[in-house]
């Protein structure tokens, strides 16, 4: 990345932002995907939705 903005006059750098990542990420999936891992460790997983 780095050597493109040095090669390139006219590319610019913009920060994405700290939660950048968290904004693209699907709760949904991100739980199943921790669930599996999980249950793949040995764990029995059983999830209760939290107080709103």
């Amino acid at each position: 990345m780095v050597w493109q903005l040095i090669a390139d006059p006219n590319a610019r750098y913009h920060d994405l932002g700290t939660d950048w990542y968290e904004r693209r990420t699907d709760p949904d999936r991100r739980t199943r995907e921790l669930v599996r891992q999980l249950e793949r460790l040995g764990n029995t997983v059983t999830l209760t939705p939290s107080p709103a």
